[in-house]
């Protein structure tokens, strides 16, 4: 599904936002609770600093898995919203694993746990000891005890873009040559090769996560900001008001190997 805000003809120019508003994207969370509220603390900190404006937040998707908390991630934006701007959350490709899951596709559920989804199990107290001599459809049973039914609402109420003027927000990226009403989710939460490399001009500028970068990757048609917080310790957030853009990081440490 496409979640529309403004419809503005592309500029040749620079890429705009819409006048007198403020978003700031938040890359892969992965469970890294820590770094997520160390994050929106310096977000809330950059807007108040920049004064009044209609101010989103956007959630790149991956907020579950591979980190140690993914359950206190969703916990905390479900009891602690962020109060300083409007919270938009998009689903990535491990949330729509998990909620396969959680769903009762019980034939995923090894794919699952070695795809991250085991730290993810941890943290509402499936223990991997357990699941090692367990059937798939007992861990599913099992964690679908576990996981409150606020967060599987949380999970179902995700969106698949954000659109911000000339700017739209997705998990892992579009697919070159098809219009963006015509998108299909699958592409949106999992493409990367076909994307990645291709120079040509979407319409808008795709902001992005899924694909783990070094620092910030800025191309004409495409921002990804997927830091890897899960392993380098490094959440980004990418701001934009107007054509101006900068990036916000929180830095802690990575797990030990």
């Amino acid at each position: 599904m496409i979640a529309r805000f403004f419809s503005k003809s592309r500029q040749q120019s620079l890429p705009k936002g819409p006048p007198g508003s403020r978003a700031y994207a938040i890359g892969d969370v992965h469970g890294r609770l820590d770094l997520m509220i160390e994050l929106l603390g310096r977000i809330e900190a950059d807007n108040a600093a920049r004064g009044p404006a209609k101010t989103w937040l956007v959630f790149l998707g991956d907020l579950v898995d591979r980190g140690p908390d993914s359950r206190g991630v969703i916990d905390h934006l479900i009891n602690s919203p962020p109060r300083f701007g409007r919270p938009i959350f998009l689903k990535g490709n491990h949330e729509e694993f998990f909620e396969s899951v959680l769903g009762g596709n019980d034939g995923l559920v090894q794919r699952w746990l070695t795809y991250g989804g085991s730290e993810c199990a941890e943290s509402y107290g499936v223990s991997s000891g357990w699941a090692l001599n367990a059937s798939q459809t007992d861990i599913m049973e099992r964690l679908i005890a576990a996981v409150p039914k606020s967060h599987v609402k949380f999970l179902g109420n995700m969106a698949d873009t954000f659109r911000f003027g000339d700017y739209l927000f997705v998990h892992a990226g579009v697919r070159p040559g098809v219009q963006l009403e015509k998108q299909v989710s699958g592409d949106l939460r999992w493409i990367r090769e076909g994307f990645l490399e291709d120079a040509s001009d979407h319409g808008v500028v795709v902001v992005h996560g899924h694909t783990i970068v070094e620092s910030p990757e800025e191309k004409p048609n495409r921002i990804g900001i997927d830091t890897g917080a899960y392993r380098t310790g490094v959440l980004t957030a990418i701001g934009l008001e107007g054509s101006e853009r900068w990036f916000l990081h929180a830095r802690g440490e990575a797990p030990q190997r």
